[in-house]
């Protein structure tokens, strides 16, 4: 009954910090975009409790944040060994030639309904899924995405921080519209 009837709405319900109380977060929608800049230098993943979402909510949104301060929308979260886990706000995935590429389950990383959904496309259409350790700077020139229930598969478009080339989205497309109306009925990542 507290939601809104009409107007764009991310809400969010979460338990209150101390307590066993929920509270409803009422958050305007944020513009959806088709692509995204990504902060290349990578940021030493900050987190407490990587696999679950909400504990480190505040600290994420200091990253993007510096993220925004140097040119792009979002940061890419890496482990100490360099390896690339996700963003501050999404899962990563990437293609090399053939095969979608995702981090290793053995690697930190929040699950993802909508990383789900799409390796289950990827399943049904008969293309092959790999989990994968690479660095920053091993997806350059590679075709990468951020995935996210609220803005759906969203290509890299732009690497801010390094050297690094965005690959032409040429598969992004195609894949948005297999996904994105499973993805609009699905909170969380």
């Amino acid at each position: 009954a507290a939601l809104p009837r009409t107007g764009e709405w991310f809400p969010r319900v979460e338990l209150a910090p101390g307590t066993l109380e929920l509270r409803l977060l009422l958050r305007r929608a944020p513009a959806l975009g088709t692509g995204v800049r990504v902060w290349a230098a990578g940021q030493s993943d900050p987190r407490t409790i990587p696999r679950r979402k909400g504990p480190d909510l505040d600290t994420l949104a200091r990253v993007r944040r510096r993220a925004v301060t140097e040119g792009a929308d979002e940061a890419v979260l890496v482990a100490p060994t360099g390896v690339v886990l996700e963003s501050a706000t999404a899962s990563v995935l990437w293609w090399e030639e053939d095969t979608l590429c995702l981090p290793s389950p053995q690697l930190p990383v929040l699950p993802g309904v909508t990383v789900a959904l799409i390796q289950e496309r990827a399943r049904r259409d008969g293309i092959r899924v790999a989990h994968r350790e690479r660095t920053v700077a091993e997806l350059d020139g590679c075709e990468v995405w951020l995935v996210h229930a609220l803005h759906g598969i969203r290509p890299v478009t732009g690497w801010k921080g390094g050297p690094l080339t965005a690959a032409p989205a040429v598969r992004a497309v195609e894949w948005r519209r297999g996904v994105e109306p499973a993805v609009e009925a699905v909170p969380g990542r």
